[in-house]
């Protein structure tokens, strides 16, 4: 008797879950605890975030938002991004992890693109959730889920 529940214990991973974590998400280098206690959450990510919940709970983005361009895809393809639409949770987890990164890099370059492709980004968002779906009906490709959860996260406008 005794054996079983030190088999329970030492079975037990306290690690597994997270408070930022979702029921079917597990504790991993992905998750949302790592992604916001590992890196520090740069300024223009939060400032994004509080606009997108901003405009979220006024807006609740009745007006259709308009597609990104070519000149868009071209600087996310230039860092081998899929557009969000094609974007699982984890590329969502490891690209948000770049861009907090990059967002505080010396290269000045790399810090431009990096704020410029957190906008497309939230430019994406937005033309998904006004559409109130993904043009991709596959429950893998749910990496804007993740990019909405980490504005919630982030942003002192959420409730």
């Amino acid at each position: 008797m005794p054996e079983d529940l030190i088999e329970k214990k030492s079975n037990f991973d306290l690690t597994s879950r997270s408070a930022f974590s979702r029921n079917d998400e597990v504790f991993t280098s992905r998750s949302y605890a790592a992604l916001l206690a590992k890196n520090i959450i740069p300024y223009s990510h939060r400032k994004l975030a509080d606009n997108y919940i901003i405009i979220k709970k006024i807006f609740k983005f009745q007006a259709v938002m308009p597609r990104i361009t070519n000149t868009e895809k071209r600087l996310l393809a230039k860092y081998d991004f899929n557009t969000l639409e094609y974007t699982t949770v984890k590329q969502m987890y490891e690209e948000l992890a770049l861009l907090q990164k990059w967002s505080i890099s010396a290269d000045e370059n790399l810090k431009k693109d990096s704020d410029e492709i957190l906008e497309i980004r939230t430019k994406e968002l937005k033309f998904i959730i006004a559409n109130s779906y993904a043009n991709i009906s596959n429950e893998i490709y749910k990496g804007y889920l993740a990019l909405e959860s980490y504005f919630a996260e982030i942003s002192k406008y959420n409730d």
